[in-house]
């Protein structure tokens, strides 16, 4: 089949988990023998011309702006698949909903990755919220097949709009990278340290993460691993927050590949705070490499690690410093959580057997 992957900021994966996904699935379908083509921002893939791992890629310019960065650039990019000859098209981002009607001119089926609900993120105003209200209402009608990827956000949907979606979860792999170049930039030891990694936001609670930190008295540091474009304001009030932690709060920025795969195989803990969306490729990735995972105490996130981690209550800095500790002064009693949370990765969230799931929706979709 002839694919398109639209709605990310591209492939090789550089900022979150849309474009960690759309790099996963496009490189195994392309290895499957399907005909791969991710669209790709250009501020994010200023040398990114030509294939990437058997997988082509088109990049086009996007409006950089908060609010119109996502949905320029995905007109663009499906006003340009309408003369490619797609079997069928993947939109990522709820937003894109009213694009997902431009393939169908072609008559090329179309798929939507809605993701959570994004409408519930704080860094939205009035209008961006309305915006996504609207974009999930025209997700249940114009795509082909509607695909979320946890059950908490198959019942929303089901229970909002009557529309019943197609469930895929995002997938993760099983990693365990001795500790070496990566640790040594931040003067880290293996198992010597508490991990958070998230798009610095304010609803994935770096602050909550940061404020539990500094009710603990663990001798290790916390390494919080983020960015994010359109948050200066708030990733500034985080660091005026860890300057009073004594240097025991380490900003990496952004990281990704070899060195955050590092970063998550050598963790004494691993905190998921997050509270809007739906399966979060973070926690994956942290339990795929092993971790101790302490979690937001969330749906979205019982659906995902069950009982393979611990939870503080949701959004509470007193029960989630309490947490630290218990695992900081008597790390041995919790070990067996890490070879539960690898098996929980392995079992449900494979990236293979999210590929297959997808490559059979696709197959579906086109009648093969």
């Amino acid at each position: 089949m002839k694919l398109a992957i639209v709605g990310t900021r591209g492939i090789p994966a550089r900022y979150g988990g849309f474009e960690t996904f759309a790099e996963e699935l496009s490189v195994r379908l392309a290895a499957r023998g399907h005909k791969l083509t991710v669209y790709c921002r250009s501020r994010y893939a200023q040398n990114d011309r030509g294939d990437y791992r058997g997988v082509a890629r088109v990049v086009l310019p996007a409006w950089p702006h908060k609010y119109l960065d996502t949905v320029t650039h995905s007109c663009i990019s499906a006003l340009h698949g309408l003369f490619c000859g797609y079997d069928a098209v993947l939109m990522c981002n709820a937003i894109n909903a009213i694009f997902s009607w431009i393939p169908r001119v072609a008559s090329q089926k179309v798929a939507l990755n809605v993701d959570g609900v994004e409408r519930q993120r704080g860094k939205w105003n009035r209008l961006g919220k309305f915006a996504y209200l609207v974009s999930e209402k025209l997700a249940t009608r114009f795509p082909h097949a509607l695909v979320t990827d946890a059950q908490v956000i198959h019942g929303y949907y089901l229970e909002c709009y009557g529309a019943d979606s197609v469930v895929i979860p995002y997938g993760a792999p099983l990693i365990s990278i001795p500790p070496g170049q990566g640790l040594s930039r931040w003067d880290l030891k293996s198992r010597g340290y508490i991990l958070y990694v998230s798009r610095l936001e304010p609803e994935n609670h770096a602050h909550t993460v940061i404020a539990g930190f500094q009710k603990t008295s663990a001798s290790v540091p916390l390494v919080v691993v983020g960015d994010a474009p359109y948050s200066r304001d708030y990733i500034a009030g985080l660091h005026r927050q860890g300057a009073t932690a004594d240097g025991k709060v380490i900003f990496t920025g952004a990281v990704y590949g070899d060195v955050l795969e590092e970063l998550l195989s050598n963790a004494l803990l691993y905190v998921q705070a997050t509270e809007v969306g739906g399966t979060h490729p973070a926690l994956l990735q942290a339990m795929g490499a092993g971790n101790i995972v302490i979690a937001n105490d969330t749906l979205e996130h019982r659906e995902v690690l069950q009982d393979a981690g611990l939870y503080y209550r949701r959004n509470d800095a007193e029960d989630l410093a309490r947490k630290m500790e218990e695992v900081v002064m008597a790390p041995a009693a919790f070990e067996p959580m890490r070879n539960a949370a690898r098996q929980r990765v392995g079992s449900e969230y494979c990236w293979d057997k999210v590929t297959d799931r997808y490559e059979e929706l696709f197959r579906e979709l086109v009648g093969e």
